[in-house]
């Protein structure tokens, strides 16, 4: 049993790696080698990277792939992808290349508001609480003028703010609702700042009303943090062309848009089919949001939130045919930014955002819609085709093959004759095993 260890953030990263091989990697003989392997030779990258988080010990890598040829709103891109998934690049840059010759994707944001809530606990009659928000809202207001000088220079800042009554959920419980907008950052700091220096101005203000006084029934602020669902930060994207440019080898465009259509139904309806038909989704945006420095996993919980905002659990894709016209669409939240964060301090993001040429927030949240789309399209084409796995094994291949250690002439070779053959780990590592013997 490891003992606890105190005072560990004021250690050196040698002396914190040297407690790990004491206590944690006893039975890692190659364990501070295996870390320091990982370290940036350039001191100065390195601590830049040790900056980023408290206790870094080491660099975590994950590949930095591209999927070329996304023609979007008549622009051709190559998106940068950060993934550990095999065939994500690949299915994001087949479905790229199959729209390529149909128009490409077009994508437009619809909204880009943003929003926090300041929590609070009031016992008293609603009445005196609205009564009292009204005469003080200004001040609050106002409140935050410093903090939001320069964004409302750049046309951003608090666009609103209303009381909202949540009782009938839990008792004694309200509001502040607040909505902002943060341009071309992502914003989270500066909403969490606002957010606070209003609360504590709502407390101050309450303990001075006269009402409140005679009562003894203050209101209290319990907290206030942003809210990473973002409903009214959204972005569509699309694609559509006629069925009979669909078609392929393999299979008529009209039986293909029939199937395709049919499929994204299901996951319309039924809630177990959805998460994973929006994993898949979610695998070109994650991807491409790791790439550009942003918070992946806000993105995630707006998304799946908004999956369900009609009490249901769905979808996040639609699909239809008519009048021989086929269409497949995305309506997503993305609260994206293109400045602040690691968006200006993380070398690959820069390189990133350059390969992207330079989007601002709202290009950036249009390329990150169509990247789910493209990856939701590659996965229920393959679906309603050859099977999700035929193209998924091919690129997991590679993987088996590194994990038996095999060499090139091996790695050669098992790519040839599972050219045409099911692969599974068994039958890679019987091959590799009669290649051996």
């Amino acid at each position: 049993m490891v003992a606890p260890v105190l005072g560990f953030s004021k250690k050196t990263k040698d002396q914190k790696i040297q407690w790990l091989a004491e206590t944690c990697f006893v039975e890692e003989p190659l364990a501070v080698e295996v870390l320091k392997k990982y370290w940036n030779s350039d001191s100065k990258l390195q601590g830049l990277h040790d900056d980023f988080i408290e206790n870094t010990i080491s660099n975590y890598y994950l590949p930095l792939g591209v999927a070329p040829n996304f023609l979007i709103n008549n622009s051709l891109l190559t998106l940068p992808m950060v993934t550990e998934e095999s065939s994500v690049v690949a299915a994001a840059s087949n479905a790229a290349k199959f729209w390529l010759d149909k128009g490409g994707f077009t994508a437009k944001v619809i909204s880009t508001q943003k929003n926090g809530q300041i929590h609070i606990d009031f016992f008293g009659l609603e009445s005196k609480l609205q009564s009292f928000f009204s005469e003080v809202k200004h001040k609050l207001v106002q409140s935050i003028d410093a903090l939001q000088k320069n964004m409302q220079k750049r046309g951003g800042g608090l666009t609103d703010i209303s009381l909202v009554n949540s009782t009938n959920s839990l008792e004694g419980y309200y509001q502040l609702h607040c909505t902002f907008e943060t341009l071309d950052a992502m914003g989270a700091n500066f909403i969490n700042s606002c957010l606070e220096k209003i609360a504590k101005t709502f407390e101050v203000e309450a303990h001075d009303y006269v009402p409140f006084k005679n009562d003894t029934t203050f209101p209290e602020v319990v907290l206030s943090i942003l809210s990473n669902a973002v409903p009214e930060c959204l972005v569509r994207a699309e694609v559509y062309c006629p069925t009979t440019l669909l078609s392929t080898n393999e299979i008529d465009g009209a039986v293909f848009a029939k199937k395709f259509v049919r499929a994204v139904a299901i996951a319309k309806v039924e809630p177990r089919r959805a998460v994973t038909h929006n994993k898949g989704i979610m695998n070109g945006v994650d991807a491409l949001v790791l790439a550009t420095g942003n918070d992946f996993r806000a993105v995630e919980a707006g998304a799946h939130s908004y999956a369900c905002k009609d009490g249901k659990y769905t979808s996040l894709t639609d699909a239809k045919v008519e009048n021989g016209i086929f269409s497949f669409w995305i309506e997503i939240p993305l609260a994206l930014g293109t400045v602040g964060g690691l968006t200006g301090l993380h070398p690959l993001v820069k390189l990133a955002f350059s390969m992207l040429q330079k989007p601002n927030a709202k290009e950036l949240m249009e390329i990150v819609a169509v990247a789910g789309l493209a990856q939701n399209f590659a996965a229920v084409k393959s679906l309603v085709t050859t099977g999700i796995q035929k193209g998924h094994m091919k690129m997991h291949l590679m993987n088996i093959l590194n994990q038996l250690e095999t060499s090139k002439t091996e790695k050669d070779q098992a790519l040839a004759y599972f050219t045409n053959e099911t692969i599974t780990h068994s039958s890679v590592l019987s091959f590799i095993e009669q290649l051996r013997s």
